[in-house]
């Protein structure tokens, strides 16, 4: 099988994965397209092929009614520029079905193209999965293959689980609250709650695998947790910094730690494992600059 050699990603995790199976060599003219959110270094000039309906400079609550409104309405959170899809005619198109409110779904995909002359066929277009840390290696892998390097891609995924595997927890399993969204408050889902379990920590809201979901402060604060990461969605260290410092500081919070979610918490890709050493880390009382910030407690 000859493998694709123009490939769109949709989906920042799936493009920060492209550039780790291309490493040094750069992406050689291979990736010709990514979405709004992909902010790789090495993805910058390359066309951009998605938008959001939804402003995301907006407050935090004004962003959680918009897209409220529009699951309810059930009206797509994202628009795929179909004609420039055509036009870059593409190999492979990498998206997602783990969430549609984070990324570009193959439905959206679909409903873009589907009166367009060169419309994708089905096997063109790759949807990653991965709910687990298992599920973000086995979408590496089939990535790889479907990129046509499987080699690269086991041996990645083989030093991820060694390095995830290495993770020394912290002791004396404080009780840990993460929180994707503060207005209103969302606890983390998927593969968040295991980045706290490997830390050493007990996860006092969500499952490993599920989705993440909405509570109420009531009950946030009736859990008492130990330490709270804020860790929101779309979001690095400085914004969840600010994020982190508007909560009432009156609320029975423990310990709130600020985190860069961007890199290693919010996407399926190899910086879940960077984030569980990083929960290490600020459970253990210590910051790592550029990554995590304590903000009080």
């Amino acid at each position: 099988m000859t493998a694709p050699q123009r490939i769109v990603s949709l989906l920042p995790s799936a493009t920060d994965l492209l550039f780790d199976l291309l490493g040094d060599a750069g992406p050689g003219g291979r990736l010709v397209g990514v979405s709004h959110s992909c902010d790789h270094p090495r993805s910058r000039g390359l066309p951009v092929l998605t938008r959001s309906i939804v402003d995301s400079a907006a407050p935090q609550a004004e962003i959680d009614r918009a897209v409220s409104d529009a699951v309810r309405a059930g009206r797509a959170l994202y628009q795929v520029d179909g004609p420039l899809l055509d036009a870059l005619n593409p190999d492979l198109v990498v998206t997602q079905g783990v969430c549609e409110v984070c990324a570009v779904t193959p439905g959206t995909i679909e409903a873009a193209t589907r009166y367009l002359p060169g419309c994708l066929p089905a096997g063109n277009v790759l949807s990653l999965e991965g709910r687990h840390l298992s599920g973000i290696l086995d979408d590496l892998r089939a990535l790889g293959a479907a990129a046509g390097l499987p080699e690269r891609a086991a041996q990645l995924a083989a030093q991820a689980q060694a390095r995830w595997d290495a993770v020394q927890p912290a002791q004396g399993a404080p009780r840990v609250l993460t929180l994707e969204w503060t207005d209103p408050p969302f606890y983390g889902g998927h593969w968040v709650p295991e980045q706290v379990e490997r830390a050493g920590g007990v996860n006092v809201l969500g499952a490993a695998g599920t989705d993440s979901g909405r509570a109420g402060w009531a009950q946030i604060e009736a859990l008492r947790p130990d330490v709270t990461v804020v860790m929101c969605c779309g979001y690095g260290l400085p914004d969840n910094a600010a994020f982190a410092r508007a909560l009432d500081p009156q609320r029975p919070l423990g310990q709130v730690w600020a985190v860069d979610a961007n890199a290693l918490f919010s996407r399926p890709a190899l910086g879940v494992v960077r984030g569980a050493e990083v929960l290490v880390a600020l459970l253990r009382g210590e910051a790592t600059p550029g990554q995590s910030e304590r903000i009080r407690g």
